[in-house]
């Protein structure tokens, strides 16, 4: 099951992470952010050890939708050493998360962010 975060565990949950972070800013009322929920959930399961993939309800967490410019649903972040290295808006291709992940976990255990 993929990781819920909300304010007030958000910088420890992703920001203080080791590895890279996958958030989807998300809403209840979004049709596209409930067809993500299935790939969310085999992503976390594909990366667990590596990588982690969370979500955050953009409305019941507003300070932090907020504080990274949210203003569409779905929105995807990428977290790698407490910092964006990535962020899309709209459902996207399993495949298209993958790969930033791959890379994002390259980068990392190279010590270079992206």
């Amino acid at each position: 099951m993929t990781l819920s975060v909300t304010d007030a565990d958000f910088a420890d949950e992703v920001l203080g992470a080791y590895e890279p972070v996958l958030v989807e800013f998300w809403a209840e009322w979004c049709p596209p952010c409930h067809k993500m929920a299935p790939v969310l959930d085999q992503l976390t399961g594909e990366y667990a050890g590596r990588a982690k993939v969370a979500k955050l309800n953009a409305d019941e967490n507003p300070a932090t939708a907020r504080a990274y410019g949210i203003m569409a649903m779905p929105t995807f972040a990428l977290f790698s050493g407490g910092e964006v290295v990535w962020q899309v808006i709209g459902a996207q291709p399993t495949s298209r998360l993958r790969a930033k992940l791959d890379e994002a976990i390259s980068a990392a255990a190279s010590g270079v962010r992206r």
